[in-house]
């Protein structure tokens, strides 16, 4: 399991039009359906439920929204980086501009475990959240985002 695997650079995206947590929702689902032939209702729909449990922001700035849905085959994964933070429900109570999100199949038990475990490894890591909020490029990103593994791979 590597992000490069979970991550496409196409589903790296900085958007400015977010002003609330369900706007973002609807975001990460249309941005699914783009690209990865998600079923936008569906994805917002299961963004939803999982929320309806729990916040999944996680602090510092940062939210792992998550969720499980029917007929995928493999774990998939969006990441916004927002230009203005919104409440998103945070542990911290603190604003978040960083979303790694991550779609898996219904039944993908300890799949979709080790995914969330690896992208909240790498947004842990205040060294590459302060990069991650100090650029705008969409490349720029995905490349901060996939460099931990590529320099542990080498």
């Amino acid at each position: 399991m590597d992000i490069l695997g979970l991550l496409k650079p196409n589903a790296v995206k900085v958007v400015s039009t977010v002003s609330s947590k369900k706007m973002l929702l609807h975001t990460l689902a249309d941005l699914s359906a783009q690209v990865h032939d998600l079923d936008a209702e569906s994805s917002l729909r299961a963004l939803q439920d999982r929320e309806a449990l729990g916040p999944t922001g996680v602090g510092h700035g940062v939210a792992l929204p998550h969720a499980r849905l029917a007929g995928l085959d493999e774990v998939k994964a969006i990441f916004i980086r927002l230009e203005k933070p919104v409440d998103f429900g945070a542990v911290d109570r603190q604003p978040v501009d960083l979303f790694f999100c991550l779609f898996a199949p219904e039944d993908a038990g300890v799949e979709h475990l080790k995914a969330l475990a690896l992208v909240s490894r790498t947004m842990r890591d205040a060294g590459i959240c302060a990069k991650l909020r100090a650029n705008t490029e969409q490349d720029t990103l995905y490349t901060i985002i996939t460099e931990t593994q590529r320099l542990q791979a080498a």
